[in-house]
């Protein structure tokens, strides 16, 4: 999905050939389109920040981001903080939905799933008793814990790193 950011922020999407809100473009998004967006007049690449500010704007940054992590952040080289949000973030962010697939994936085996009427039956945790139980999903790779004592002892050197800046 191709979306043209104007001077006065409007945006314009030109697959529906209209104007929509930052809202609207946030629902397509969750509705799993891939938005590319870019400035009507110098045709700069805009996706990034624009979905910073959906991120942002939608979830309310006091909720996200306590002040004095900003502060820290700010403090950051710009090296220091890119390679902090690109590496730890997207490996916090793939644990996660790597253990909420596997908690998914097991809940047709939860004994408890018959005796509480919120678990099953497409309850709030969606939990459905008609369907068969599927097979417990694979053990994750040795790659992936690899990858989480890597992401582990290099946030361990960033904390020593900025320990050592503050004295």
């Amino acid at each position: 999905m191709l979306v043209k950011k104007y001077g006065n922020r409007r945006l314009y999407d030109t697959e529906s050939s209209r104007y929509i809100t930052l809202e609207e473009l946030t629902e397509k998004i969750r509705a799993g389109a891939e938005a590319r967006v870019i400035d009507a007049k110098t045709n700069r690449d805009l996706t990034q920040e624009t979905l910073t500010q959906i991120i942002i704007e939608s979830r309310g940054a006091d909720t996200l981001f306590p002040a004095t992590l900003l502060h820290q952040l700010i403090r950051l080289g710009d090296d220091a903080l890119a390679e902090f949000l690109g590496r730890y973030v997207q490996g916090a962010l793939e644990l996660y939905l790597q253990a909420r697939k596997s908690t998914q994936s097991i809940m047709p085996f939860n004994p408890l799933l018959a005796l509480n009427p919120f678990l099953g039956q497409g309850g709030w945790l969606g939990g459905n008793q008609q369907q068969p139980p599927q097979a417990p999903p694979p053990a994750p790779p040795a790659a992936a814990q690899n990858d989480v004592d890597t992401l582990r002892r290099e946030l361990d050197e960033l904390k020593a790193s900025l320990q050592k800046r503050r004295k």
